[in-house]
């Protein structure tokens, strides 16, 4: 069952004996590997919200493995219908390449070469939910995150490819936002909306869960607006590819 709960059974025996409070998160994981019926889910997670809104220290997810916290991501996204995800920081995690991905957990503090092989791969795994017809995912990245250096240049003209392609999955749509065009906010942070229930966001110090109508409300707002604001189709094919080919110049004359 801890498994299925994406957690340790270490972590579910604390939550069973109440030497660990369960957030909200947990008691979904947990209600879902039960197979309880929606009636008795709800009511259990009712109570789960009554503090709406949770911050987990990036410290503390260290601690516990970060694989753990891809795998715990990853059956959040198993149980997604529709996903928003807004990024001014990386490119997203479902849209990165195994080089991107490995130069990502090599920033300081950089992790074990163990831990970061485990994390690297639970990563990678997630990204199958993109081929599922049945789910559908939108994008929107800032043009600067097209051209954050990570890594070399032609690992990162890899990575543009790799987000060409994937936006042509039928289920897929990805926006830039282009530094040329006014834009109606700030990127303070990136966030993703699952199914207008559950809205993720990252912070230097901590990643926040909240599932406050009204927080999530104002996430959907945020996002609808740099919507319109961002380039799709073949003007967005020819932002990544302009980008793409700087790199692959960059690459050439060095």
């Amino acid at each position: 069952m801890a498994r299925s709960a994406a957690m340790s059974a270490g972590k579910l025996s604390k939550i069973e004996n109440g030497r660990t409070l369960p957030s909200v998160r947990d008691v979904e994981l947990i209600l879902t590997a039960l197979g309880v019926s929606e009636q008795a889910k709800a009511e259990f997670l009712r109570t789960a919200r009554a503090t709406a809104t949770e911050t987990t220290a990036w410290r503390v997810l260290r601690r516990m493995g970060p694989w753990k916290h891809q795998k715990a991501i990853k059956a959040i996204e198993d149980r997604t219908t529709e996903l928003r995800l807004f990024q001014g920081q990386l490119i997203p995690g479902l849209l990165q390449t195994p080089e991107y991905v490995r130069a990502v957990f090599s920033v300081p503090p950089a992790l074990p070469d163990e831990t970061r092989a485990k994390t690297v791969a639970a990563r990678l795994e997630r990204q199958s939910v993109l081929y599922d017809p049945q789910r559908s995912f939108h994008f929107l990245i800032c043009e600067h995150v097209l051209r954050w250096r990570i890594c070399e240049s032609a690992v990162m003209a890899m990575q543009l490819d790799r987000l060409k392609s994937l936006s042509r999955l039928p289920n897929v749509a990805l926006g830039v936002l282009p530094l040329n065009r006014r834009m109606p906010d700030f990127p303070m942070t990136c966030f993703s909306i699952h199914d207008e229930r559950l809205v993720l966001v990252e912070t230097f110090h901590s990643e926040i869960t909240t599932r406050d109508p009204r927080d999530i409300e104002t996430y959907l707002r945020t996002f609808d607006a740099f919507s319109s604001a961002a380039l799709y189709g073949t003007e967005m094919l020819r932002l990544v590819s302009g980008v793409r080919d700087e790199f692959l110049r960059e690459q050439e004359r060095s």
